[in-house]
């Protein structure tokens, strides 16, 4: 074990927020683990996260052991919509991670980009080969995807100077006078539950822009553009307005419609080309589920 003596600096600081100093970085939920794992101790013993230490404290620590990931190929039946020698487009189904992470370690849709493409971009680390941009798990529909990390750089460029096009489709709860709106409020994490995340003062700014497609008795079919791209930047903002998405048990009714997730779907993407800079376009159907709801509540 590693071991720090608590000088005036680290006085009076959380035991677990100072061990994102001593631990070189490493993010609060590292250092959580540590400490629940026993990895850390204060003068010989375990203490709490929220331990306040003390001048003269000695802290003895080792890093958490390092989880292997089965990055393995699956063929998991994935859509490729284009493919060349620099990007590919996939049409992500519903239910299905990104990128393994925390509790999500096999069948995801890099596992599926293993199987399906020869290559893939290096760039963003052997978690995340290949991806420049995500989705929610249960949001279906398109994605780019880097082949190589020259095309990873010049996606990654595009989405942040926002000079792609990314259009979703969405089943809002409630009627809408207006035909279409632009909502710009920030947003970061809740405050209450850092798993969600929330219109706050403080975080980063995000606006969508939306269309109303079709009325219906009770819900509103809407398109959604997105200027900027924050985590659960639609879910968040139509709630936000009054209007959450059926089917998002996050934030959404209490009572959720169907078991499919948010009917959320990233229907239109397009960016330049990385290499010929030729622009781009690709448009796909809504998954089934979504087009059967919408029968069924046009009958009602």
């Amino acid at each position: 074990m590693s071991k720090v003596i608590v000088e005036a600096s680290l006085t009076k600081l959380r035991l677990d927020k100072a061990l994102t100093q001593i631990y070189e970085g490493k993010s609060r939920s590292y250092t959580l683990k540590a400490i629940e794992e026993g990895k850390v101790l204060v003068n010989g013993k375990i203490e709490k996260p929220s331990y306040f230490l003390k001048l003269g404290d000695e802290i003895s620590y080792e890093p958490l052991e390092e989880q292997t990931l089965n990055m393995d190929a699956k063929d998991l039946g994935l859509e490729i919509v284009y493919e060349d020698n620099d990007v590919a487009v996939v049409n992500k189904p519903k239910g299905m991670v990104v990128h393994p992470g925390a509790g999500n370690q096999e069948d995801t849709l890099v596992h599926g980009l293993l199987y399906e493409l020869d290559d893939l971009a290096t760039i963003n680390g052997v978690i995340r080969p290949g991806i420049v941009h995500r989705i929610d798990k249960d949001t279906t529909g398109l994605l780019m995807i880097a082949k190589n990390d020259m095309a990873a750089l010049a996606l990654a460029e595009q989405l942040k100077n926002h000079s792609c096009k990314r259009r979703y489709q969405a089943l809002v709860y409630g009627t809408f006078a207006e035909s279409k709106g632009k909502i710009n409020a920030p947003i970061g994490r809740d405050p209450e539950d850092r798993k969600k995340m929330a219109v706050s003062k403080t975080g980063k700014q995000a606006i969508t822009h939306f269309t109303v497609l079709k009325r219906f008795k009770d819900f509103t079919l809407i398109e959604c553009e997105l200027e900027t791209g924050r985590t659960h930047q639609i879910r968040v903002h139509m709630s936000y307005i009054g209007h959450p998405i059926v089917g998002d048990k996050v934030y959404g009714r209490r009572k959720v419609i169907g078991d499919q997730g948010q009917f959320l779907h990233a229907k239109l993407i397009g960016f330049k080309h990385p290499r010929t800079q030729e622009w781009m376009e690709f448009d796909s159907e809504l998954p089934e589920y979504f087009k059967e709801f919408l029968k069924e509540i046009e009958a009602n």
